[in-house]
């Protein structure tokens, strides 16, 4: 018990610091509420839907079936309407091509408010950076995805692909449906695994087995974090058990990064090994960053080329997955479809054990059918940038520097205005003829303009691969009794999975 002499001082104190906290929220709340304002009578000039005046159009958009509630918006309140994610978070949406190109054609930031929430995990990499800071990454970093350098992933692709397949014959000797995204999922990380650091289930360490873990928990983890407007909040996010549990991953996946590159750096000093990986089939992309220069000769610091790393382990693996799987449940609801894309692989593959690189371009069915796999069901539905200068619209409308974009991509490709019966899998809507003519912001799977996708040819190289060498081994059907229900997260997934029946194609399989 404190001296009674010590009682006034203390209270005065304690008054003094609640005081200090009281003006410190107060001033908080006037920030935001003056931010609600401003966005608000931005965007005064588009009307929208009803939002509630706590949670937005966030009860709307955890909904089931919220991607064909906006589609639904869309053509209500055409080019853009105010979308609200609780009571200081508005957007506003546009799913129209003119507006996506006023937008999307210049090279304005992502928007701080989503993006912020991976800072903690990717750093800042491409994927957040802008200005200079952006350019400088960009350049350095676009070598690494030159034709040359994917040309020999074609056989990681293969190597990962068939180990899934390997398993899948005998799943399907099961004689029942299963969902197909968690092997998706695996394959695409061990894929992103060999061809960032030159590794994967070959030879995994109890190190590298734990990292896959680490990755899909933390990518899990940010959306829940996204959909969650009471964790947008860093001081509150920090102190409940998803919050500690993120920063736990994060550590881990740092550490993961940290020992490969001070492994990597280690093994250059050594000039036999230097040469060794001069004259390997194929570099990766730790190799690639680590030997970038900038004009001046600056390199990458330690941190940014952890950034990066995990930038890429980030935005490459769940795409990926999302585009392989919907791609297969695409086929097995259009057969027709399927066995065509099948006779265009066997006639290209031929005589040969495996594809190579120049076979990737002959395969223009299935690209087509990838394409429009695409249009339905973009891996990544929604995109987000701040407008760092203000923006004039094709209609006359208008809106200020410092406003918030949502760019999407699932209503963009469904809009009845750009593509004729938005509802139907018409993979000629990609073919040459038909294609020449489009709005080049009308089909935007890796957004568009200055900030699209660096990696969406190696990500196009793999589903390629990937999705022929599937069609060959297996012939794919629906599950009537669970089809996917589309659940939009920062990819699109399937809220109770992608469950499909297999049937073999192999000959012995029947024995």
């Amino acid at each position: 018990m404190a001296p009674p002499f010590l009682s006034p001082s203390l209270s005065y104190l304690s008054l003094w610091a609640s005081g200090v906290i009281l003006a410190i929220v107060f001033l908080k709340l006037f920030h935001l509420l003056l931010r609600r304002h401003k966005l608000a009578k931005a965007m005064d000039n588009f009307p929208g839907p009803p939002t509630h005046w706590l949670f937005g159009h966030a009860l709307e958009i955890q909904k089931t079936g919220s991607l064909d509630k906006m589609v639904s918006w869309a053509h209500q309140f055409p080019y853009a309407f105010p979308l609200w994610v609780g009571p200081f978070i508005g957007f506003l949406n546009i799913y129209e091509p003119d507006y996506a190109k006023a937008v999307y054609s210049r090279g304005d930031p992502k928007a701080p408010d989503v993006y912020s929430f991976l800072l903690q995990w990717t750093g800042k990499g491409l994927l957040v950076l802008d200005g200079s800071k952006w350019f400088q990454h960009r350049k350095l970093l676009t070598p690494g995805f030159h034709y040359d350098v994917l040309k020999p992933y074609v056989a990681v692709f293969t190597s990962s692909a068939n180990a899934m397949l390997d398993k899948w014959e005998e799943k399907a000797r099961e004689n029942k449906s299963f969902d197909i995204f968690c092997d998706v999922g695996h394959m695409a990380l061990d894929s992103l695994m060999k061809c960032t650091f030159g590794k994967g289930d070959s030879g995994l360490s109890y190190r590298d087995s734990s990292y896959y873990q680490t990755v899909a928990d933390l990518t899990l983890l940010v959306q829940q974090r996204v959909d969650s407007f009471q964790y947008h909040n860093d001081f509150i996010y920090w102190l409940t058990p998803h919050g500690r549990r993120f920063l736990r991953a994060c550590q881990a996946a740092h550490d993961h990064t940290d020992h490969v590159i001070r492994n990597r750096k280690a093994v250059l000093q050594d000039k036999k090994e230097q040469e060794k990986i001069q004259h390997r089939r194929h570099l990766d992309f730790l190799d690639i960053l680590l030997g970038a220069r900038d004009e001046s000769g600056i390199k990458l610091s330690d941190a940014d080329l952890r950034a990066e790393v995990d930038t890429f382990m980030f935005e490459g693996h769940d795409t990926t997955t999302s585009g392989i799987s919907w791609f297969l449940y695409c086929m097995a609801l259009y057969p027709e479809h399927q066995q065509r894309c099948r006779e265009e692989a066997r006639e290209i593959l031929g005589d040969q054990d495996s594809f190579k690189w120049d076979d990737l371009g002959k395969m223009t069915y299935l690209t087509m059918c990838i394409k429009e796999c695409f249009r339905l069901y973009p891996p990544v539905p929604q995109v987000y940038r701040q407008l760092s200068k203000p923006v004039d619209f094709v209609d006359g409308r208008s809106l200020p520097a410092g406003s918030l974009i949502s760019l999407h991509i699932y209503a963009l490709h469904r809009n009845s205005a750009v593509w004729p019966d938005p509802e139907v899998f018409d993979p000629l809507r990609f073919s040459p003829e038909n294609a020449s003519g489009r709005h080049p912001f009308a089909f935007m799977p890796f957004s568009a303009g200055p900030r699209n996708c660096i990696g969406q040819q190696f990500a196009m190289n793999e589903m390629k691969v990937v999705t022929a060498l599937c069609l060959l081994r297996f012939e794919f059907s629906l599950d009537p009794s669970q089809l996917p229900i589309k659940l939009p997260q920062l990819v699109l997934r399937s809220k109770n999975g992608i469950h499909l029946h297999l049937k073999s194609l192999r000959p012995e399989s029947g024995k």
